[in-house]
């Protein structure tokens, strides 16, 4: 067993959160199918949260600030609720959880304000841990 002192969840819980990132990203995509909403639409669509790395301009802690918003689950699963209960397609809101599913299955997590590579999901990038 390995331990964190950086905030970072180590051993069987990350791969259990990166087991959840692929069955989010799994299932919204299943059910965006199954709604037959447009592939081309899903394509444009999947990498929009990533827009909001342009928050990190601004520095460390407004950029996890603004990556934090649109990588968390909340953002797509209010959008869903609203969705159903307005009676509009929830296509917008399962792709962006299929990309946010996606990340956390190749372990890009949360960030922390102390740098775009510390994550909640451990360090990212060249200096990451294996």
């Amino acid at each position: 067993m390995t331990s964190s002192t950086n905030g970072a969840v180590t051993d069987g819980p990350r791969w259990w959160l990166r087991l959840e990132g692929l069955a989010a990203l799994v299932i919204a995509s299943l059910l965006y199918a199954r709604g037959e909403h447009s592939w081309l639409q899903f394509a444009l669509l999947f990498l929009a949260p990533d827009l909001s790395f342009a928050a990190y301009l601004a520095g460390t802690r407004i950029g996890a600030l603004g990556y934090n918003l649109l990588h968390s689950y909340v953002g797509p699963l209010l959008l869903a609720a609203i969705s159903l209960v307005t009676g509009r397609s929830p296509a917008i809101a399962l792709v962006w959880i299929a990309h946010i599913g996606f990340d956390r299955l190749l372990g890009y997590g949360l960030k922390y304000p102390t740098a775009f590579a510390d994550t909640h999901l451990g360090r990212i990038g060249r200096n990451a841990a294996s």
